[in-house]
């Protein structure tokens, strides 16, 4: 670890950091994952899964990689106050390879009798197989009591900071396939019109088992043939594409960001997928990096910045930073929260 120096250390003021996950965070991540209410297949309440998932992305950290290969990135929150771990986010560099990446394509398909003048043009379900998908931004969860002062914001844009920095390591398309509509009861109506009666087990069995890379009974037991869409119950045809409502914020910042609907869902609860360029994001195009040259002890008055550190070992917090010469300068407590010191780089987008 980089020792941070500065003249005089300043009083601690509430910080929170996004970092890699590590091995000591997998009590807290088995909690958050309890938390998650199911719907949440890339993270799944599953103490062995999560134990090989922190595993998996402390590979995927690797200075070696220089491609796209399917690796995952977690990401958590940190209080830096209490040492707590409040929320995860994650990247998969590629959805699809051994574990093949399932939706349904809404397609719309033309039917025309001119004798009676009808022409009629009827929304189908598709199931759609993907093996080698592009880069997807995932697992993002943050606990109830902290979703305030912009930490869900900082949870995901910090994602796209490192993307931004390790183009290499993602692909040029960016997706996110976003949970989707529950009732009050934790009924999926899209399951239980769709699904259910080809699986015959409950909804949060069948996200789990994905979760958890069990899918061959996804190819299995899903129907080949198109769904009519007009022909499922009103209800049902009216949660497609629909967001579950504490989604709703984070369908807003992707918007914001730069991503735009497709034609896919969910195939479980027909949340649905968005896309975006990872060059037109909003977030790499707006990115700055200059030098630090000087760290001061007084707290920012607004936090208007997402700062970044640019490394591997990546940190990135909410923060302020000031042009000064020919580089920025930045409190000493972002600069113990991005482990960075004089002379060394970081990088920063506005908020706003």
């Amino acid at each position: 670890m980089r020792r941070v120096m500065w003249a005089a250390e300043p009083e601690a003021i509430p910080m929170h950091v996004v970092r890699p996950v590590r091995e000591s965070d997998l009590g807290a991540l088995i909690a958050l994952a309890g938390a998650t209410g199911g719907g949440l297949t890339t993270l799944p309440p599953d103490g062995e899964f999560l134990d090989d998932r922190i595993h998996e992305s402390l590979r995927a950290f690797s200075p070696r990689v220089r491609k796209p290969g399917g690796e995952y990135y977690l990401f958590v929150l940190e209080d830096t106050t209490t040492g707590d771990v409040v929320g995860t986010s994650g990247i998969a560099s590629r959805v699809g390879g051994f574990e093949p990446f399932y939706s349904y394509e809404i397609r719309r398909e033309r039917y025309v009798h001119r004798p009676l003048r009808i022409e009629k043009e009827i929304a189908t379900l598709h199931l759609k197989e993907a093996h080698r998908g592009p880069s997807e931004v995932c697992s993002l969860f943050l606990r109830a009591d902290r979703r305030r002062d912009g930490h869900g914001r900082l949870l995901s844009i910090a994602r796209f900071h490192f993307i931004g920095a390790f183009r290499r390591r993602f692909t040029e398309m960016l997706i996110a396939e976003l949970r989707g509509y529950v009732d009050q009861t934790g009924r999926s109506p899209f399951w239980e019109a769709v699904g259910r009666p080809f699986f015959e087990f409950d909804f949060y069995r069948a996200d789990v088992l994905s979760g958890l890379g069990e899918k061959e009974f996804i190819a299995d037991l899903m129907p080949d043939h198109p769904i009519y869409i007009p022909l499922l119950p009103p209800e049902v045809q009216a949660v497609i594409g629909r967001v579950h409502h504490d989604t709703e914020p984070a369908l807003a910042l992707l918007r914001a960001e730069g991503f735009s609907a497709t034609d896919e869902v969910d195939i479980f609860d027909a949340g649905p997928l968005v896309r975006a360029d990872v060059a037109s994001l909003r977030t790499v195009r707006l990115a700055q990096t200059a030098v630090v040259r000087e760290i001061r002890g007084e707290p920012p008055a607004e936090r208007g910045h997402l700062l970044a550190n640019g490394r591997l070992d990546f940190r990135a917090c909410l923060g302020a930073v000031e042009r000064v010469r020919d580089g920025v300068a930045i409190t000493a407590q972002e600069a113990a929260a991005l482990e960075v010191r004089i002379g060394d780089p970081v990088t920063f987008s506005p908020l706003a």
